[in-house]
């Protein structure tokens, strides 16, 4: 699937839940196309932000970005994020941190 899919309502379909349970995950590379795709499904897109690459000191010349994610109390955007968790490889690599209230973020490279 290259594109997410909704329903009637704006909701992502079955079928673009089971493709972020199911993506691929076999380089940084993966977790980047992944999160795009979450991106392009995620209702208020202000709320799924990327930052820029920054140098990790303590991994010498290592660069990542980090995605800064709201799920701003939509249920549509909560059945992403627990996609995302159930594909356990991206979620190993990817997940940083997450906060109460649906705050949530990610890194990639």
């Amino acid at each position: 699937m290259s594109e997410p899919e909704f329903d009637a309502e704006g909701y992502p379909t079955k079928a673009t839940l089971r493709a972020v349970r199911e993506w691929p995950i076999q380089t940084w590379a993966d977790t980047e196309a992944l999160l795009r795709f979450v991106g392009a499904a995620w209702s208020y897109p202000n709320y799924f932000v990327r930052l820029g690459r920054r140098k990790r000191p303590y991994r010498g010349a290592t660069l990542e970005r980090r995605w800064l994610v709201s799920t701003g109390g939509w249920s549509g955007n909560e059945d992403l994020i627990a996609a995302m968790q159930s594909n356990v490889m991206f979620w190993m690599l990817s997940w940083e941190r997450s906060e109460r209230g649906g705050h949530y973020e990610f890194r990639s490279r």
